[in-house]
């Protein structure tokens, strides 16, 4: 094993250098199993695979406590950590110049938060409406969210900072296994042509797991249609990119179903309105609830969420005591099924209540062109003229009216990403092989310092934050916040192994004196 804060190094190359059958049965690896398959092994004290927000936020944590660049190994088939985030947004009409669902101070280029990015908006811009907008927010106005370009600019000039770059070894991680003598062997596809050999080992005392969702979720009504009929044009995910939808209903009247009533079906909502205002679409609205909620709703005076129109309001995610007040302390007490209650009671789909959308719905609504349903989906069937046919009926009007037949030139599906983790590779490899199991919602089980429980391989741990961890003690893991909530605790547990010295107070104002002017750690 490599030494604390000790630079990798490469060792073991031998002939062949591909998994074996014993390397792909075996639970525990041994280093010569590793060397006979002729697998180079690079040592690093710590490796973090995925590459996304949370490897990058890991990275600047450990980089502002102490531990060199050179003991950090990214691995990632990502060009930059913003990548994927900033593809998902751009597919879900959240350009650069639009504003997130993201708290002023949930910063991760910044972990002390501060200055926060509307006290950066508003010395850039030179106005204070983005300091009056916080101190005032849902109150006498919306939530202050970021533009997601600020956020985007942020972490590459922290990137550059806290020399990001030479960190990365390209390529898809294909499993992480447990070392014999402790730690943990992280096995790399490096790109065609670029080694020697088809993998490479990365043996480490710490690995740490931020590969965010597994995949698109598409409701099965949906998924069996696209399978059946090869349509990938009519039935889109907003997740994935579907700019030919937009481009079509601006050269011709059209009408589009949007299915979800989350924060994604606002947006998409806003890009289809915005496209009547400014380009004089004549697109017909149909948007189809689930649930329809009309009112204030919750299971009692002291847990209710606004609500009004199909949409159930609330600023972010959850609410905002999950970041560092009583539900916070309470998640980390819930246990079991307690625990699995809790989450239904302050989960649930939601969106932020913002003015601009609910005008424009309004408007729409007067007008004639924005209609709203409210049922299930029996099925979706091709259309007439190139249409998509959905079969819709309300139980609660069974008795009384036919299924409604709903067709339409595109159907949009914003219900989300929540693919179950056994479609990842390397969580289905840590289920089967490493002692990993599943927690209340079905997602990777952690415990409160976010190490993946049951994996340890002494002294060596395996940590995991992000969205493949939701259902844990910590309920807002899907966050800016919340990724640096899950570090600080990651950080914590880890300086027992002594990679990296506590930090105090004066050393911390010293590292945020360092931020400020852009040195390197």
């Amino acid at each position: 094993m490599p030494a604390d804060g000790a630079a990798p190094t490469v060792v073991g190359v031998g002939p062949g250098g591909d998994l074996t059958p014993q390397l792909i049965d075996a639970d525990v690896w041994t280093d010569e199993m590793v060397q006979a398959a002729g697998i180079p092994v690079v040592d690093s004290p710590f490796v973090t695979v995925g590459g996304g927000m949370g490897s990058f936020v890991i990275a600047d944590f450990l980089r502002v406590y102490g531990l060199p660049a050179a003991s950090i190994k990214v691995l990632s088939v990502l060009d930059y950590p913003w990548q994927t985030y900033e593809y998902l947004t751009q597919c879900s009409q959240i350009p650069a110049r639009e504003r997130l669902r993201s708290d002023s101070s949930s910063m991760p280029d910044n972990l002390w938060g501060f200055p926060s990015y509307a006290l950066i908006e508003s010395w850039r811009e030179k106005t204070v409406a983005p300091i009056w907008n916080v101190l005032t927010e849902n109150i006498f106005c919306d939530y202050w969210t970021p533009r997601a370009g600020t956020v985007f600019k942020g972490m590459q000039k922290e990137a550059d900072r806290i020399g990001y770059w030479p960190m990365r070894a390209k390529g898809q991680v294909r499993m992480v296994r447990r070392r014999h003598g402790g730690g943990y062997f992280s096995i790399l596809t490096p790109p065609d042509g670029t080694t020697p050999t088809r993998r490479v080992a990365y043996r480490s005392l710490v690995v740490h797991l931020a590969i965010g969702y597994p995949g698109l979720k598409f409701l099965p009504d949906l998924q069996s249609y696209r399978e059946t009929y090869n349509d990938h044009e009519r039935v889109v995910n907003a997740y994935e990119p579907h700019e030919h939808v937009y481009d079509e209903l601006r050269r011709k009247p059209g009408v589009v179903l949007v299915r979800g009533g989350g924060v994604v079906a606002s947006r998409i909502l806003q890009r289809l309105i915005d496209d009547r205002d400014n380009f004089g679409a004549q697109t017909n609205i149909i948007h189809l609830f689930r649930t329809f909620i009309d009112g204030p709703h919750g299971p009692n005076l002291f847990n209710r969420r606004r609500g009004a129109n199909g949409w159930a309001f609330q600023g972010f995610n959850y609410p905002k005591s999950a970041w560092g007040g009583q539900h916070w302390a309470r998640f980390r007490k819930l246990e079991g099924d307690d625990r699995k209650q809790a989450y239904k009671v302050i989960g649930g789909t939601n969106t932020p209540r913002r003015k601009s959308w609910l005008n424009q719905q309004a408007r729409g609504r007067k007008e004639g062109w924005y209609r709203v349903y409210v049922g299930e989906v029996r099925r979706v069937l091709p259309g007439e003229s190139g249409t998509v046919m959905t079969e819709i009926h309300n139980p609660k009007d069974a008795d009384r009216s036919p299924i409604l037949e709903v067709p339409a030139n595109f159907v949009i599906d914003c219900t989300g990403l929540e693919a179950d983790i056994a479609e990842h590779r390397v969580l289905a490899d840590l289920i089967e092989h490493s002692g990993a199991g599943r927690n209340v919602l079905d997602r990777l089980d952690v415990e409160r310092t976010f190490e993946v429980r049951g994996t340890r391989s002494p002294p060596g741990r395996m940590y995991a934050t992000g969205a493949a961890t939701l259902g844990g003690y910590f309920p807002g893991v899907d966050t800016f916040l919340g990724l640096q909530l899950a570090t600080r605790e990651v950080v914590d547990d880890i300086v027992e192994l002594g990679l990296v010295r506590r930090m105090g107070s004066a050393r911390s104002m010293a590292q945020w004196a360092r931020w400020t002017r852009g040195v390197e750690p």
